[in-house]
């Protein structure tokens, strides 16, 4: 995302996110721990995420528009990564559930 998307490196500049490094790993693993979560129980993901909500829009400020990104972004590395095996099925439902986590994300910005 950093790569592609430069300017949500803003939000970072306090951490060194160089490939590999123990802040991004340890971020990277925050954001998917925090995605699988969510996805035990879609039906109660404004209530999983209820601090994430809140951490991101009243103190770190983020831009909600960075979730959208994460999201396309996590779906281009499943892709490449999987390659056949992320069917057009596979895609659509984790497309679909990643659109719902940004959004639920994005609630508090209202």
């Amino acid at each position: 995302m950093f790569v592609t998307y430069p300017g949500t490196k803003t939000y970072f500049s306090h951490l060194d996110i160089s490939q590999r490094s123990p802040h991004l790993l340890s971020h990277g693993k925050k954001i998917v721990l925090a995605i699988a979560e969510g996805a035990r129980d879609i039906s109660r993901l404004t209530v999983t995420l209820g601090p994430l909500q809140s951490l991101h829009a009243y103190k770190l400020r983020i831009d909600p528009s960075n979730f959208k990104l994460l999201s396309h972004c996590l779906l281009v590395t499943l892709a490449c990564h999987l390659g056949e095996e992320f069917t057009p099925v596979a895609h659509a439902a984790i497309d679909k559930y990643l659109s719902a986590f940004s959004a639920v994300l994005a609630e508090k910005y209202r």
